[in-house]
């Protein structure tokens, strides 16, 4: 039956430069009062010895390893269950594995699901020879991908102009990241991200333990990962937040001026035929999704982006702090041991009232901004040291348990000191 509408074209959601920022303000930063907390922990693997010189493991082996729980990138047919705590894996591109928890609300609530989840997949590991490592910066292998996706072959092209700092990234390092709930309204949220930026320094070097990485240039760094994020691609790593009079409308603004990383040909259904894991995303050297956008890419991609394209390019930018609906804090280097819960009883408590982000904001202002001193020196510096000591205080002050009080004053004292974090030398490598 005629109806005399006129199809939607692809892209047709976005009439407008400003439909598309528009839309990105709402799926990236959710309102609503501030409740939920989460958390991603990543470590290392290794392969037959107990040691972070041993193979990397095989994605066949670790597909059969983690069974039902195994992540469709290695396993295309697994149900990809959540672990009993709620955890879901992934496998970063050099077998990096990764638990990314459910929303809680409370972060003692979380530490424990975390940890229950921790302790299962060391089990299910450990059950096919594979071990775990809390190390931030793989200190003895050069970098090797092993996931053979479009995405990570994209990305890898991608980078591989710029040094040797993408396949570093890609494959080298683990992080520790905590999310937040965006916040209550644009004040709120504009308060909130604020100061996740403004603190980012100083946590960044509280928290810093990889001054080892293998195949990086030679340089002394407290944290080799973040080095390699701040080296890596600044139109996308590092926005310029400081000259964003509205977070919000200025990272709508960002997300459309950064670079296309990859481009999915058969996203619609309209690719060359190719079997997606074989097929080329690699995306016009130097286009923004902005020019795709506006119609300067026909020719080379041959249509217009729509919503799910705008939805996969926010994955792929990579700033120290991404709002994803909600706010992920990124440039955490991945703590020893279980001493990841501090980081997250650090995040939690200094965000946990109007007045406390405030504060915090304030007490970093000082060292906002100092990504680079911060990775290269760490707690060396006596300004990014007195900041994150303060910081440390502040949350200890504001701590949601006496547990979390006591280890977020046992990490004050040690930035005090001037120390990194450390493994208990009996506790040995392992989740």
């Amino acid at each position: 039956m005629q109806t005399g509408r006129v199809a939607r074209a692809p892209g047709s959601e976005f009439s407008s430069r400003a439909a598309a920022e528009a839309y990105i303000g709402k799926v990236c930063f959710k309102q609503g009062p501030p409740a939920l907390i989460g958390a991603e922990l990543e470590w290392l693997t290794a392969q037959g010895e107990p040691s972070a010189s041993a193979p990397r493991p095989q994605l066949t082996v670790l597909a059969d390893a983690l069974g039902p729980y195994a992540p469709q990138s290695i396993s295309p047919d697994s149900p990809a269950h959540p672990l009993p705590g709620g955890s879901r894996v992934t496998i970063e591109p050099g077998g990096q594995i990764e638990l990314s928890s459910a929303p809680f609300g409370s972060a003692a609530e979380l530490c424990e699901r975390l940890r229950t989840d921790t302790v299962r997949l060391r089990e299910l590991l450990e059950s096919r020879d594979i071990h775990t490592f809390s190390a931030s910066a793989d200190p003895a292998r050069g970098p090797q991908r092993l996931l053979q996706l479009p995405r990570y072959r994209a990305m890898e092209r991608s980078f591989a102009g710029i040094g040797p700092f993408g396949a570093l990234m890609m494959c080298n390092t683990a992080a520790t990241q905590v999310s937040i709930d965006a916040g209550a309204d644009d004040a709120d949220i504009t308060a909130r991200l604020t100061a996740l930026y403004a603190i980012g320094p100083a946590l960044l070097a509280a928290f810093a333990c990889s001054p080892t990485l293998s195949g990086a240039p030679p340089g002394a760094w407290a944290s080799q990962r973040m080095r390699t994020w701040l080296r890596l691609d600044h139109l996308r790593t590092r926005p310029p937040v400081h000259d964003w009079p509205d977070p919000v409308a200025g990272y709508a603004r960002w997300v459309l001026d950064v670079p296309l990383l990859c481009v999915r040909p058969d996203a619609h259904g309209n690719g060359s035929g190719v079997p997606a894991s074989t097929a080329d995303w690699s995306a016009p050297p130097g286009a923004t999704f902005a020019d795709w956008l506006c119609g300067a890419l026909d020719d080379e991609i041959g249509r217009r982006p729509d919503q799910s394209d705008l939805d996969y390019h926010l994955t792929t930018v990579f700033p120290p702090v991404r709002a994803s609906g909600h706010l992920e804090v990124r440039y955490l280097d991945a703590q020893p041991g279980d001493s990841w819960t501090v980081p997250v009883h650090a995040i939690d408590a200094l965000v946990s009232a109007p007045a406390v982000v405030a504060e915090a904001t304030a007490l970093a202002a000082s060292t906002a901004g100092l990504w680079s001193e911060a990775a290269r020196y760490g707690l060396a510096d006596p300004e990014i040291r007195a900041a994150a000591v303060a910081l440390l205080d502040l949350a200890t002050a504001h701590a949601a348990s006496p547990t979390a009080a006591a280890e977020l004053a046992a990490a004050a004292d040690r930035c005090r000191r001037g120390s990194p974090p450390t493994t208990d030398p009996e506790s040995g490598p392992g989740v």
